[in-house]
């Protein structure tokens, strides 16, 4: 099928998924762009519904593994239409969103898990995510989000990463309870923490809590932390972007229990 007009239903519906998240959520599918992402998806196991590309721009061939998986090619302008980058490499595939809950996250014997509340920003969730994969942490909690985890800018920005990483949406409230369950240690990060992060032992099972970058933690998760740590800021912004925060505190974590 190749389909070169900007008028087709099936142009429309990935614009949509592209742009709302209720068709995400209506559909249960999400959109991917670019073949490092989709290659990534690809690997670590995740079957797509559907792999759209544009012959005019595909400069390398994606390896599919699955006759069962519909391939509908564009033209570059109907394909432009549909994509959310700059420079589309001609590849786009339509995923269905992970179904992932607390209950099927499996740990290791020390867990390392990031609980990011409130997170509002893509880039940021992105960038955390990059990091929970290069760090090989055991989940992600994204707990009472303010942005789609589906969201096309999510998935780029975290380079295909939302795809490598056990990400759970959920409630603060579940959130904590699975923890406690778990015995995991919450060190919530924050400015008014009276210990600095490298000065916690973080070779034992611990979930990293942060908030937004204006707002930081709600009560909820201060309240209920074992651990208040602090990055040290000798600057006159006492705050960091809430993904490097994060990377400071996990790469503390990984240098620790790589000792």
């Amino acid at each position: 099928m190749d389909i070169t007009s900007l008028q087709n239903p099936r142009v429309k519906h990935i614009v949509r998924l592209r742009d709302e998240k209720r068709q995400r959520k209506a559909d249960g599918l999400m959109l991917v762009e670019g073949w490092d992402e989709i290659q990534l998806a690809l690997s670590a196991g995740h079957q797509p519904r559907t792999i759209l590309s544009a012959p005019e721009l595909v400069s390398r061939q994606l390896s599919i593994g699955s006759a069962d998986v519909e391939q509908v090619t564009f033209s570059r302008a109907v394909f432009e239409k549909m994509s959310y980058r700059d420079h589309p490499d001609g590849w786009l595939a339509v995923f269905p969103i992970p179904q992932v809950s607390l209950e099927d996250l499996k740990l290791s014997d020390s867990p390392l898990v990031i609980v990011a509340e409130s997170v509002e920003k893509p880039g940021n969730l992105g960038a955390i995510l990059r990091t929970a994969d290069a760090a090989h942490v055991d989940a992600l909690l994204v707990c009472d989000p303010r942005v789609d985890v589906w969201n096309p800018n999510v998935v780029r920005a975290s380079r295909g990463a939302v795809f490598s990483v056990s990400t759970v949406e959920c409630d603060s409230a579940s959130a904590l309870e699975w923890l406690k369950k778990h015995e995991i240690q919450i060190l919530a990060a924050t400015p008014s923490g009276k210990q600095v992060y490298s000065g916690v032992d973080l070779r034992q099972a611990a979930a990293i809590a942060v908030g937004t970058e204006d707002e930081g933690l709600t009560d909820f998760w201060m309240s209920h932390a074992d651990v208040k740590v602090k990055i040290p800021m000798m600057g006159r912004v006492n705050s960091l972007n809430v993904s490097v925060s994060t990377a400071l505190i996990i790469y503390e974590a990984v240098r620790q229990r790589n000792q």
